[in-house]
């Protein structure tokens, strides 16, 4: 990715790709949410069962991904693949010093 991401959107990425919960939720504000195509999912507690029913859990791998609207929010363009929904996606991260407020998922 050639465009500047910020550390809290990293952690959260490297997360991701280390296929590491803990981490995961703890790139997160205690009052961050995550926003998934309209269902939202606020707080420590909830981000970790989502993540374990739809992202970690289920294996999620990103590729090809590339920054779309740098800044705070910033917006990547991620391929996702894994064992649950796999295609095309956006998600644009708010951050607050260096946790995530919120991370919302769409087409």
């Amino acid at each position: 990715m050639s465009q500047e991401i910020p550390a809290a959107v990293q952690c959260a990425l490297d997360a991701i790709d280390a296929l590491d919960n803990d981490a995961f939720v703890a790139a997160f504000a205690a009052d961050g949410y995550v926003n998934d195509w309209g269902r939202e999912f606020r707080g420590h507690d909830r981000i970790r069962s989502w993540s374990d029913n739809e992202l970690i859990g289920k294996r999620a791998t990103f590729t090809d991904t590339q920054v779309t609207t740098p800044g705070n929010p910033l917006t990547i363009l991620t391929q996702v693949g894994g064992e649950g929904f796999n295609g095309p996606s956006h998600f644009t991260f708010e951050t607050a010093g260096d946790q995530l407020t919120s991370m919302t998922i769409t087409a």
